[in-house]
């Protein structure tokens, strides 16, 4: 059975799009009109092995939040559409990565249960026009609506686009090892029997 999914949302503040691939090479179709998170989505897609269509627009005239957020929330939706019932799924997902001088780290828990743990000091506040406040509502919405415990950390770093790199690299390697498929495990991995 193809784990995929669509999700469509339009709202008065925006209108998004999303296909995705859980089993995909890591084609990534990303058009947000916000380039800094053009370039994170691709990221997530390449080192996710997720192929991920992501069309979205929005009153990124007033500021970049509601897209951000609303992006967050429909790629949440995606992940939880595409999984349905979580069987044979390894659920836990870890990683760390380096961008040069920074060291991001992602792990989480495919668990039903959304909760996020953000420890991420930037030091700038932006990155051209991208305020990297935003990264952390992006991450809210993404666990709030898609059902899982996200523990977002940079242990150090210096140069905010590295460390930002960094933590959606981690990201995508953390979903990809948590949504791989695992054939020793029969049903949920859970004692409970259900996620």
């Amino acid at each position: 059975m193809p784990r995929t999914s669509k999700i469509e949302r339009k709202t008065s503040e925006t209108t998004i799009r999303i296909l995705l691939d859980l089993d995909g090479t890591g084609k990534g179709r990303i058009d947000t009109t916000i380039p800094f998170l053009d370039h994170m989505l691709t990221l997530t897609a390449r080192h996710g092995l997720f192929d991920l269509t992501v069309k979205g627009s929005g009153d990124t005239d007033i500021d970049d939040h509601h897209l951000v957020e609303d992006i967050g929330i429909c790629l949440g939706k995606a992940f939880r559409d595409a999984l349905a019932g979580k069987e044979g799924i390894n659920r836990y997902g870890s990683a760390t990565v380096p961008m040069d001088e920074s060291l991001g780290s992602v792990h989480l828990d495919v668990s039903g249960r959304s909760y996020l743990v953000y420890d991420v000091d930037f030091g700038a506040r932006r990155i051209k026009t991208f305020d990297l406040a935003l990264i952390r509502e992006f991450f809210q919405a993404f666990a709030d609506a898609g059902g899982m415990t996200l523990h977002v950390r940079v242990l150090y770093g210096k140069n905010s686009h590295h460390m930002a790199e960094a933590v959606f690299k981690a990201f995508a390697r953390a979903l990809r090892e948590a949504v791989s498929r695992d054939a020793r495990i029969r049903g949920v991995l859970s004692t409970k029997g259900t996620l």
